[in-house]
This record gives structure tokens, sequence and C-alpha cells, in this order.
């Protein structure tokens, strides 16, 4: 559906536009919303981008995206979201997009101490019982509300002070309207304190604090206070991987970033990260990232080159 087309809804027009504004060049942008990031993409790239997200609302505007997560891959397109409940290693491959025709998108940071807060306002009787599966991302439509919310918020990007004294309530709405949507359910474990999802995000906290240390899934179990068969299974139901794939993942999201910032070489990096031999962190970054860690840094280095001379 391009701009052109998108009469049915002005909203979602108008949504678009304001994201062609913030995004100078191709990419993802953070914007002066804390949490809050736009993207354009004007071809389909085949190969995966490997990033991590924080728990997350993810909204395409226009175009075709897949998300990846452990074994699940979730497709989305135009007038679709995509939330998250957990901090999780991604992969997001364009599957969609033109120069006229560009993916546009949007990304929402979800705040679990927030979250807890809308929980029980959206559910002042308890969360209703669910059927459904639990996964590690779940995709609905996107409403009018929802997208008008999303509207305006962008549009506190065009007033000074809207971004710090607006942005923060239309940021609420937003939350509650995805609670209220059909997803809603899934998205508000994350906000209840004894639910296995919030378990399992503590486990995930301390392996984001503690990466480079080693660690028994036994003693992660023993931090959420489950036995070990049953964080497993929660575990792997939450992020769609197993703790210790998490914990490597993590591991080598880290190293890449020390490299691509020229903070440590390959094998500096590798310790740094809690790896004992270099010659397995080779093996597997290379497997992970498709090619060898030298190699990786300097073609993102170069892009990353070629995306700030596009905004001179």
């Amino acid at each position: 559906m391009s701009l052109s087309d998108q009469k049915t809804d002005p909203a979602l027009d108008r949504l678009a536009r304001l994201i062609l504004d913030h995004t100078p060049h191709d990419g993802v942008h953070a914007t002066r919303i804390p949490g809050l990031y736009v993207s354009r993409f004007t071809r389909p790239a085949a190969n995966q981008v490997k990033t991590f997200f924080q728990p997350s609302l993810a909204m395409t505007v226009q175009g075709e995206k897949v998300i990846a997560m452990g074994r699940e891959v979730f497709p989305f397109g135009a007038s679709q979201m995509f939330a998250f409940p957990v901090a999780m290693p991604v992969e997001v491959s364009v599957k969609r997009a033109s120069r006229e025709e560009p993916l546009l998108g949007l990304r929402l940071e979800l705040d679990p101490q927030k979250m807890a807060g809308l929980v029980l306002k959206v559910y002042p009787n308890g969360l209703p019982a669910v059927r459904e599966r639990r996964r590690a991302g779940y995709v609905a439509d996107a409403d009018h509300g929802i997208i008008d919310a999303a509207k305006r918020l962008l549009e506190c990007l065009l007033r000074p002070g809207d971004d710090e004294l607006i942005a923060p309530l239309v940021i609420d709405e937003m939350m509650i309207r995805l609670l209220r949507s059909p997803i809603g359910v899934r998205i508000a474990e994350m906000g209840i304190a004894d639910s296995g999802v919030q378990r399992v995000a503590k486990a995930i906290a301390w392996l984001r604090e503690h990466y480079a240390q080693p660690v028994k899934v036994s003693e992660l179990a023993e931090m959420a206070h489950m036995s070990e068969s049953s964080f497993r299974a929660h575990f792997k139901a939450v992020t769609s991987m197993s703790p210790l794939q998490y914990q490597k993942a993590l591991r080598l999201h880290e190293a890449r970033r020390l490299l691509v910032s020229g903070s440590a070489d390959a094998v500096t990096a590798s310790g740094l990260v809690g790896y004992v031999s270099p010659s397995q962190f080779n093996r597997d970054y290379s497997r992970f990232f498709g090619c060898p860690p030298r190699k990786d840094a300097a073609r993102l280095r170069e892009r990353r080159s070629s995306e700030r001379a596009e905004t001179i």
C-alpha cells in the first residue's frame, strides 16, 4: 500500500509522512522521545540484521518485514503491530520495500514498571484465561485507535516541550490500547509480579548484567523460584531458545559492539564477553553473524559511515 493509496485511514497516512520526515536515510533512527525509534528502508534485504531489542511494541505502517526470535518467525505488514514482553536478540529482514513505497515503521520500548500499573487498571479482576500457547512475540492488526495514538506521539516531536510533557501521556494511551487488544493479555504478563513471563524476565535481567560469567541453568531456575524443568519450559516458551543459547547471543552481540566501536580486537573481545577459547569465539561469531569478527566489524563501520555521509 503506497502513501497515495492510504485513504481509508487519514491517521495512517499522516503517521507515514511523519516517519518519512524523521528518517533522513535508510535505517533505524532514535527520536528525542526515550524508547521511540522510527525506521525507513527503500529496498528489500534478504540478509537478516541481527540486533537486540528491549520489550517493545513495533508497528509497520507501509511495506513488510519479518522478525525472527529463536526458531519463531513473525511476518507483519502495513497496519499491523508486533509486541514481545521480554528483552530479545532478534533477526530483522525487510521483505517488501522500494523507493516509491518504502518500508516505514516505528518501535516503542515497553516499560515493565509502567506496564504493571496499567495492567491493574485494565484488568482489575485479574487476567482472563488464555488458551493460546505462550510465544516469544505476538502479531495483530493495529486498529484506528492505536494508529491515531502513534501519530500523535510522533507529532509531539514537532512542538517544543511536547516530547517531555505530552508524549508520556500518549505512551500510556498506546500501552493501554495494546493491553486491550487481542494480544494484550499475553503482553500484560510482563506486568504481573509472579507470572511465568515476569520470572523469566528476572533471569534474563541477571543474564544481561552478568553475561560474561559462567552460569548453570539450575542457578537461573533458583533465581526465578522455579524448578529447573519448569524454568526451562517457561524460558523456551517466552524466548523460543534455551537459557544458554540466550546467553551466547548476549555475549556475541556485546562482542560485536566492542569490535564495531573499536574498543577491542577479536581476541580481547572474546575474553571480555566470557569466552575461554578465541577459536571457539571465532567459530560461534561466524556462525551467528555470517562472517568472521574482523570482517563483520569492518562491514558495519563502513555501512555506518555511508549512512552518515547521506545526511550531509
